[in-house]
């Protein structure tokens, strides 16, 4: 079976245990989740769970059948056609070209998000694919830190 990417969302009652609950589910498949990002949904008391792995059809079938089943999850989308993003910020040395920096997260939907007396943080926010391509290009800045958010995913 061929192990592809998948991205899937699950609406949850927003209490606790509820995170614990639904990546218990991947890790009893014996299944690695790449990315997670959990955020509140404005005036409600759900919070939306974009969760992206890899995985066989039938084994993520399996896992969103099983997502529908646990008591305060509301809906589980595997998403199909959907916009994707995701946020990486990058230290680098004070001593490197600021506009080169600007120009490349600018390339990438970013900018710098903060400067100090001896370091430059750039931030992009794009596709997972672009975003490791922008890490790529940004080696030849010296990056000192690189911390990546996770994917968000809604459905066109």
């Amino acid at each position: 079976m061929k192990k592809e990417r998948r991205v899937i969302s699950v609406i949850v009652m927003n209490e606790s245990s509820v995170l614990a609950r639904v990546t218990a589910l991947f890790a009893g498949r014996g299944y690695n989740i790449e990315s997670l990002t959990v955020a509140p949904i404005p005036e409600s008391d759900m919070s939306h769970i974009t969760i992206a792995t890899k995985g066989d059809a039938k084994v993520m079938e399996q896992i969103t059948k099983q997502l529908h089943k646990l008591i305060p999850v509301y809906k589980v989308i595997e998403h199909e056609e959907m916009v994707e993003k995701e946020m990486v910020l990058v230290k680098f040395p004070v001593e490197e070209s600021l506009s080169d920096i600007q120009v490349l997260c600018m390339a990438y939907n970013g900018g710098i998000a903060n400067v100090g007396p001896n370091m430059v943080i750039g931030m992009v926010a794009d596709e997972p694919k672009r975003v490791q391509h922008f890490l790529e290009a940004a080696q030849r800045y010296n990056p000192i830190e690189v911390v990546r958010g996770g994917v968000v995913a809604i459905e066109r």
